[in-house]
């Protein structure tokens, strides 16, 4: 140990901790690469992570696992990754919810969802859809479902993926927009809001068109509308809320891979050209297609431009709403 520390100490030896983590920098990764998803498996943003997970597995050397975090609109996983270290092992999922919509519903979210992360890779969007279990809502169109709903002498409940959450966010603005009583009832995730839909304990349900959209099809649910700016190749037969009167409610869930603040300008570099390589691969191309996820790779500074736009934009519509969660 005393030969080995002389050694060290020798000029033209020694290693700063720069030095050191320049070449740890150039040789990642090294070690496993966490993917933090803030909502529960089964939903988009998990996934569409397990697919990435293993396409950059596959290509990088190194595994990618995949980390649920849930809770509150998924501002407990952005609040995680946002507190570790800049070092390229961990990443998130990252998605409308805890970046925009959740972050103004919270006094101390624990993060700013722009200087709080290295936005790196655009993974795609998808919009949202009404629907509701077709047993408890006899209406087949929404100007039914309208109608319906203003007859109800109490407020009708609708669930969502979680508080903040776009679904959420939805049922907010279609209350104030088309004059509705709802009752919103949230969720850890989409697949346990599902399961009470389908089940009959809730009538409607407020969710992204490609979690819900094989019981669509299936007849299982009803769907009225979806939030995008045109109809969709998943459900071609469900309007937009456009069409229906309504252009101003307009909100998408997009999906992306984010990373702590300053991560290095390598691994940024390197881990945005190898997801924009995954996301031209048939499997993972195959996968974004079934679940309805669309959009063209973007350069980071303007994947973070849009972002900023839309907490300034949406982010600030949602303060306007006057929700706030404890």
């Amino acid at each position: 140990m005393r030969r080995r520390s002389a050694l060290l100490a020798l000029p033209g030896l020694a290693l700063s901790r720069r030095a050191l983590a320049q070449g740890t920098t150039g040789q990642w990764p090294m070690r496993p690469v966490r993917i933090v998803v803030t909502f529960p498996p089964g939903g988009a943003s998990d996934i569409v992570a397990r697919v990435m997970a293993d396409v950059l597995s596959h290509r990088m050397g190194a595994r990618f696992v995949v980390d649920n975090r849930p809770g509150a609109g998924g501002t407990v996983g952005a609040a995680h990754v946002a507190a570790q270290p800049a070092d390229g092992y961990t990443l998130m999922l990252s998605n409308t919810a805890p970046i925009v919509t959740s972050p103004p519903l919270y006094a101390r979210p624990g993060y700013d969802p722009v200087a709080s992360f290295t936005h790196v890779a655009f993974l795609g969007t998808t919009p949202a859809v009404i629907t509701a279990n077709k047993d408890l809502v006899p209406a087949t169109d929404f100007a039914g479902l309208v109608a319906w709903i203003k007859a109800q002498p109490q407020p009708v409940a609708y669930g969502s993926s979680g508080i903040g959450s776009v679904p959420h966010i939805l049922g907010v603005l279609l209350e104030r927009e088309a004059g509705l009583r709802l009752n919103h009832i949230p969720y850890r995730g989409s697949a346990p809001m599902q399961a009470e839909l389908l089940g009959g304990s809730l009538p409607l349900g407020f969710d992204v068109l490609p979690d819900t959209v094989e019981n669509i099809r299936a007849g299982r649910l009803r769907a009225f509308a979806v939030t995008a700016a045109s109809r969709q190749p998943l459900a071609p037969e469900v309007p937009t809320m456009a069409e229906l009167g309504f252009p101003s409610i307009r909100i998408d869930n997009w999906l992306g891979l984010s990373a702590p603040a300053n991560l290095p300008a390598p691994i940024a570099e390197r881990l945005r050209a190898e997801s924009v390589a995954a996301l031209a691969t048939p499997e993972m191309r195959r996968r974004l297609d079934e679940r309805g996820i669309a959009g063209e790779p973007m350069a980071p500074a303007a994947f973070t431009a849009m972002i900023a736009q839309q907490v300034r934009d949406i982010g600030g519509a949602v303060s306007a709403l006057g929700i706030r969660q404890d």
